[in-house]
């Protein structure tokens, strides 16, 4: 896959344009237009789609039409950048619902020999992974092991193919001041313009 086409999936569910992970993400794009790279974003606190309830539903069912454009952007991408606000010690609700609407099988797994888990049809892509937490990012890192990240990662991202996945932890965000703000803001605006 092309690393140069990247896709931001925007995980915050408040639509406010001065939310961190959103201003994060502006300046993580700009650097990767500088650069050259191809950028499309998907916004799912902007998405109206139901969650799922069932298995059934999950392997069988039909996505809803509001996600075709996201899935679709997902397989054209070769690199995924997931900005989302870490929420009792997880990613918000709707951005769970969001990928499990969208990473299902026959798109993101694809069945080899009855085998439902048989072929990750997503391999080749790689991701990033921006978490905003009020935390300090190091006690989420070594107390509390980075456990939704990790799962992430590993349950999510690693199951459908895509990897290597690289992580960015910012922590005490509501005590960042100007200077440090806009340190963040440069080092995503780097990341981007090396499609990282």
């Amino acid at each position: 896959m092309d690393s140069r086409r990247i896709l931001i999936l925007q995980g915050h569910p408040d639509p406010s344009v001065a939310r961190l992970c959103r201003v994060l993400a502006e300046a993580y794009a700009r650097g990767a237009r500088e650069a050259g790279h191809e950028v499309r974003t998907v916004d799912v606190g902007r998405i109206d789609f139901p969650l799922l309830r069932t298995q059934e539903e999950w392997k069988h069912g039909v996505l809803p039409p509001a996600l075709l454009e996201a899935q679709q952007a997902i397989g054209w991408a070769g690199h995924l950048v997931v900005f989302f606000p870490l929420w009792m010690g997880d990613m918000p609700a709707l951005l769970k619902g969001f990928l499990e609407q969208v990473l299902r099988p026959g798109f993101a797994l694809k069945e080899v020999d009855g085998a439902s888990f048989g072929h990750r049809a997503l391999q080749g892509r790689s991701a990033r992974v921006v978490v905003t937490m009020g935390m300090p990012a190091l006690v989420y890192r070594w107390y509390f092991r980075a456990h939704s990240v990790r799962a992430l990662e590993r349950n999510i991202l690693g199951l459908v193919g895509i990897a290597p996945v690289h992580e960015t932890l910012i922590g005490q965000i509501d005590g960042l001041d100007d200077a440090a703000r806009q340190a963040w803001l440069k080092r995503l605006e780097a990341l981007g313009r090396r499609a990282d």
